[in-house]
């Protein structure tokens, strides 16, 4: 048996992510001497004495002395290190996890929230066109609802990480990123093998799959909260859910498009390509340009029109199943 084309790129994909998922949290920069150096001087010449007077603005989103001498600190070793040799011989490094960026307004990555706003709005505005396209009658409505919803949580808190690092914003964004992805894998089934259908076998089966949903949910919080906050299980985990999606919905495509013989038919495939090909970003990471937009803010931006895509594919498969249904009527 012949497996979809998106499968096979899910998996190198994988497998590729694993093996640089431990390299992501190594930070050279915050071990340098001369970092240390400049974030010592400058808290005892600053924040000690009392001098230091941040903006309003700065304070507003919790940005102290200590914190604004290690963003300073950050920029100035990476200045330094840029004029004194080309970035082959001493390229930009990255201070606890993160690349050096230029903050904007006090927001730590700017491009980063810009288009997580942008992800967030092409949900909202999705669900609104769910509302006036698909009847509430349609049993699958509530379900592409919900995929909304998690999907404006996730894209809140993902702005509210990138706009202040901390210990309880990034868990937050994590969780409600995993909580978005383990839904996508939720309600698929539900539409690829239609457990909506009131017959005692699909309930049963759709109560059972409920469960296991939530349960999956509850143990991937309580393991990375109470046993490890593991980075590298964390990204398997999504990684992995990501993969099930894409199985299910590749092949989906490809039977539902045999069937109808209409264009649309085929664009779950494309849309699952083209995350594939945006997630991919998240390879080839690099220093931010101009300081602000790196591979993770381009993954974000690369998000944007699947999303739009998507809910065009959910509107037009629910008008084509309503379709049908009143012929047989």
């Amino acid at each position: 048996m012949s497996l979809p084309p998106g499968y096979k790129w899910s998996v190198l994909l994988f497998v590729v992510l694993l093996s640089f998922a431990g390299l992501s949290q190594a930070s050279l920069g915050d071990r340098l001497p001369e970092f240390r150096e400049c974030v010592q001087v400058c808290i005892e010449e600053n924040c000690h004495t009392g001098k230091a007077k941040l903006p309003f603005h700065l304070r507003l989103l919790l940005w102290n002395c200590p914190s604004e001498c290690d963003y300073t600190c950050q920029h100035v070793i990476t200045d330094r290190r840029v004029a004194r040799n080309p970035p082959m011989i001493e390229p930009v490094v990255q201070f606890h996890g993160k690349w050096p960026f230029y903050r904007f307004l006090g927001i730590q990555e700017p491009f980063s929230v810009l288009f997580s706003l942008m992800n967030f709005l092409a949900h909202r505005k999705g669900m609104q066109r769910v509302r006036e396209a698909i009847p509430a009658r349609y049993p699958l409505r509530p379900y592409y609802l919900g995929f909304g919803y998690f999907g404006l949580a996730s894209w809140i808190f993902s702005m509210i990480f990138h706009t202040r690092d901390f210990n309880v914003t990034e868990k937050l964004d994590y969780f409600a990123a995993g909580a978005s992805v383990l839904y996508g894998m939720y309600y698929t089934p539900i539409r690829v093998f239609r457990l909506d259908e009131k017959t005692p076998i699909k309930q049963s089966i759709l109560r059972l799959w409920t469960l296991v949903c939530i349960l999956l949910y509850v143990a991937h919080v309580t393991y990375l909260t109470a046993w490890s906050w593991d980075y590298t299980y964390n990204m398997a985990a999504n990684v992995a859910v990501g993969i099930v999606q894409n199985v299910l919905w590749s092949g989906f495509s490809i039977v539902r498009f045999r069937k109808l013989q209409k264009g649309w038919a085929a664009w779950p495939g494309l849309i699952v390509a083209w995350i594939i090909m945006a997630m991919s970003l998240e390879l080839f990471d690099f220093p931010p340009l101009w300081g602000m937009i790196d591979a993770h803010s381009l993954w974000h931006l690369g998000t944007v029109i699947p999303t739009i895509w998507w809910y065009s594919f959910l509107i037009k498969d629910a008008q084509e199943d309503l379709s049908t249904q009143r012929m047989k009527a």
